[in-house]
């Protein structure tokens, strides 16, 4: 039987392939391992992440904000290919704290960023913290917004988007005044 809980703290084990995770969130991590591929970088870091994040999750673009924002964030993410975030592929994104952080994050699965991993650690906090029975896309962007220096910070506050409040609280904000309007 599949531990549902702690995928990401097993060394080895793919992310994506948790049952922990959300479909939504699920989606997101096979499009930040496949762009990461195809990009030829050596590791799936944050900003695949936030990538993965804003293709696959309804909920996550409503946090972030209107299509203006969307726009600007996927025009700094498409860039990281041909100019911006070339820096990044010489070096393995760390974590926030990575010195004080458990040997799994640390070591990082196999492939995906010690940054990364710890970002997906914290949304599975996140969703116990809630009491949901998987993490969504919305626990992982909360989570990546408390490592200040990661890569999809970086993006996020370069293109003007970082959240002014958990993006949980705002999905859910966005969702009700959209019920709303259309129950007028």
């Amino acid at each position: 039987m599949r531990n549902r809980t702690s995928c990401p703290e097993r060394t080895g084990r793919r992310p994506e392939v948790c049952d922990a995770f959300g479909p939504e969130l699920a989606a997101a991590l096979s499009s930040a391992r496949r762009r990461a591929g195809r990009d030829g970088d050596r590791h799936v870091d944050t900003a695949h992440l936030l990538h993965g994040l804003v293709e696959s999750d309804p909920a996550v673009r409503a946090a972030l904000g209107g299509t203006a924002r969307l726009t600007r964030i996927l025009g700094y993410l498409a860039q990281r290919s041909i100019g911006y975030g070339l820096r990044w592929q010489r070096a393995v994104e760390g974590a926030a704290g990575e010195a004080a952080a458990p040997a799994a994050v640390r070591g990082g699965t196999s492939g995906w960023s010690p940054a990364a991993v710890a970002a997906l650690e914290g949304a599975l906090r996140r969703a116990r913290a809630r009491g949901g029975a998987r993490a969504e896309g919305t626990d992982l962007l909360d989570a990546l917004l408390a490592d200040p220096r990661c890569r999809a910070v970086e993006v996020l506050r370069r293109a003007g988007a970082i959240p002014r409040e958990p993006a949980a609280r705002a999905a859910e904000d966005a969702s009700r005044r959209a019920c709303q309007g259309r129950s007028r």
